[in-house]
């Protein structure tokens, strides 16, 4: 009876691999995609400084793609792919581990070192995007005592090692309520 079980217990175990396998390139081929998309777009439209000027273009293929493909090329998602690119075209290759709805929620950050700081809290403590908006939300990189002044991707495993300075946050948080007074001591 037992080795019915590990027999069972073996084939559900290799699925599961196979699945979270075929999820990590599924992955990684719709964020290389989604990059060289922004890529062509912003070469369409005759490069970073005119990209601005060419939604008429964006709007046109939008609706061919959207026709052809559904929703996922609306024209904000087309945007969103043109300032993927711009976001990391002279930056370090994109992180797989992160999925599309993680560089969304990073998008929105124009400095580099905190969107670098976040992306490596999610690489490191695999974060789920609802953590990742948290961590945002709750300023993580404001509260680091001992910013660094440049901030790499972990590309590497063996970088995953970090400073214990890195880590240290300031404890203290203290979230007010419209009306609430701040007493001082006098």
């Amino acid at each position: 009876m037992n080795n019915y079980y590990n027999e069972i217990e073996s084939l559900i175990k290799k699925n599961e691999v196979n699945k979270r396998a075929r999820y990590l390139k599924d992955n990684s081929e719709t964020l290389k995609t989604y990059w060289e998309v922004g890529r062509l777009i912003i070469e369409a439209q005759g490069g970073e400084a005119r990209a601005i000027y060419g939604n008429g273009l964006i709007k046109e293929w939008s609706n061919k793609l959207t026709s052809l493909y559904g929703n996922g090329y609306k024209i904000s998602n087309l945007k969103y792919m043109r300032q993927f690119y711009l976001m990391f075209q002279k930056s370090q290759p994109v992180v797989d581990q992160l999925s599309w709805s993680h560089y969304l929620s990073l998008m929105p950050i124009k400095d580099k070192n905190k969107r670098n700081y976040y992306i490596n809290l999610c690489i490191t403590n695999n974060l789920s995007k609802r953590k990742l908006i948290e961590a945002i939300k709750n300023d993580s990189y404001e509260r680091l005592l001992d910013k660094p002044k440049h901030i790499e991707v972990i590309n590497d495993k063996e970088e995953i090692e970090y400073n214990i300075r890195e880590h240290i946050k300031n404890p203290i948080i203290i979230k007010l309520n419209k009306g609430d007074k701040i007493l001082k001591e006098k």
